[in-house]
């Protein structure tokens, strides 16, 4: 019989970015088409606004990603430079600091020493980037896929409160709020089940939030009555 498990620790670095843009594009193209709204904006400027804040949203989504997960991504190899000088300089001590890792992982010490001498020869890099730095090649960070997802995510979901505005004849604040907020919820069901958690518990955590950016969203757009 053959065993296989499915790690949704893998799915971290797409996951964490695709609901991050999802989440932003509805939430905030709702909450910016129901502020303008509630100004008592006329319908073809609240589509401007909503569409302009869908390209503006999914640009800047792609360049904080890729910016930030870059940053990680410039850390990580600076550490394993620093590693890489170490294992050159100094493999003995190199050897007896992975070994201790292991020690204190509940090996008696020449069992330790022993795995660490076999898995040194075999890629001694790898060996201390995993095990004393905590670098797992299925979770590193890769900034241009999480720029592509965050962004194309963003993009799905702000296309879904801007199609409601466009469709829906006015008041259209109560349909974009209502529809945007089972949008979230939906959302938040599916990635709570991708990363494993109940599907409840992302749905409300997530509708939560998007309830309450669009409520004081409306509460501006009232309370200045700015048209743009």
């Amino acid at each position: 019989m053959s065993h296989q498990e499915i790690h949704r620790s893998h799915r971290i670095g797409w996951l964490r970015a695709a609901v991050l843009g999802a989440n932003d594009g509805i939430v905030s193209t709702a909450s910016l088409i129901i502020g303008v709204a509630a100004a008592q904006t006329a319908q073809a400027d609240i589509l401007l606004a909503g569409a302009a804040g869908l390209v503006a949203g999914a640009m800047s989504m792609a360049a904080g990603e890729y910016v930030s997960v870059s940053s990680q991504s410039d850390t990580e190899k600076a550490d394993l430079e620093l590693e890489k000088k170490s294992l050159n300089d100094d493999f003995e001590f190199e050897l007896k600091e992975l070994a201790s890792i292991y020690e204190k992982r509940g090996l008696d010490s020449d069992l330790a020493r022993q795995v660490a001498e076999q898995l040194m020869v075999r890629d001694a890099l790898g060996a201390h980037a995993r095990d004393e730095l905590g670098l797992v090649e299925n979770v590193r960070a890769r900034p241009i896929q999480a720029a592509l997802f965050s962004a194309g995510t963003f993009t799905i979901g702000a296309a879904m409160p801007l199609l409601v505005a466009w469709n829906v004849p006015i008041p259209l604040i109560p349909a974009v709020a209502v529809s945007s907020l089972a949008f979230l919820a939906v959302l938040g069901g599916l990635a709570a089940r991708a990363g494993g958690a109940a599907m409840s518990i992302g749905a409300i955590r997530v509708t939560f939030w998007g309830a309450l950016a669009m409520g004081l969203t409306a509460a501006v757009g009232r309370l200045f009555g700015v048209a743009v």
